[in-house]
């Protein structure tokens, strides 16, 4: 995948968006909603109102692009705090010992 490089700005929008909305009804929103250039190199994360849904758009110099993912409810946690999502699972049960020793 061809992507941003480089320390690129992120703006996570606060609200849940429609999810029907294509690259640019995104883009739209960006220019309408968050006052920003949807074509300034920034990467523009939305939520649908089901929070396992994510969407990103960018410009990538030639158009822009729009990816869409479905997540956990830790995974998405993970990625909007930096982390690395992929390495997230699940709790693990983890059994007390009924006796010392």
């Amino acid at each position: 995948m061809i992507g941003p490089t480089g320390a690129v700005k992120v703006m996570v929008a606060t609200k849940p968006v429609d999810f029907r909305k294509g690259a640019e009804g995104l883009a739209a929103l960006v220019r309408e909603t968050m006052g920003a250039d949807p074509f300034s190199g920034a990467v523009y994360v939305f939520r649908a109102k089901r929070t396992d849904r994510i969407k990103l758009i960018f410009w990538d110099g030639t158009g822009v692009c729009l990816y869409a993912k479905r997540l956990t409810a830790a995974q998405l946690s993970a990625l909007l705090e930096g982390l690395d999502w992929r390495r997230v699972h699940e709790a693990r049960r983890t059994r007390a010992p009924a006796q010392a020793g």
